[in-house]
């Protein structure tokens, strides 16, 4: 991002650029949030429901550990690591310069803030996306995994592209 030196109008871009990283990181929150209160509504902790065949399910499960359900150690520790990260996040994203940048790392921090929230409310997250071909299956996860997964790759191909360019 190239910003303006005009008196001013640099720092108006770079609120206007935080803003949107802000309601990027807002909409995954809100759309992790109401996909984990749906799920909990209509299902119970261990159903599970085909959508695409065995490809895609629905199981609802309850997740005390790390992403993927990967135990590292005591619930508190994940929390604890949990906010450490999100506190690195929010101070690389107001320090960035990077449009691809910035939007990976409003995607991380969208996903971060849904699977706290939940530690916060219940002590584990709740997780329901289970992608897998018959008994082959990856750990089931939800939407903030996806957007914090996603927005890492965003990274490292934004991080090796760039060195392409230089």
């Amino acid at each position: 991002m190239h910003k303006v030196q005009d008196g001013g109008r640099g720092r108006e871009q770079e609120e206007v650029e935080i803003r949107k990283e802000i309601w990027i990181a807002l909409c995954v929150l809100a759309l992790d949030q109401v996909s984990k209160l749906v799920v909990s509504a209509f299902m119970s902790p261990g159903d599970s429901v085909e959508v695409l065949d065995s490809f895609l399910r629905l199981t609802y499960v309850h997740n005390p550990y790390a992403a993927f359900g990967i135990a590292v150690g005591p619930p508190k520790l994940h929390f604890l690591f949990s906010s450490l990260a999100l506190g690195v996040v929010v101070w690389v994203l107001l320090r960035s310069g990077s449009g691809l940048q910035r939007h990976a790392l409003a995607l991380v921090l969208g996903g971060a803030l849904g699977n706290i929230l939940d530690r916060l409310r219940m002590g584990e997250v709740v997780d329901f996306l289970d992608v897998g071909i018959g008994t082959h299956r990856w750990p089931v996860f939800n939407l903030a995994d996806l957007a914090v997964t996603g927005g890492i790759v965003l990274l490292v191909w934004g991080y090796v592209g760039g060195k392409d360019r230089g």
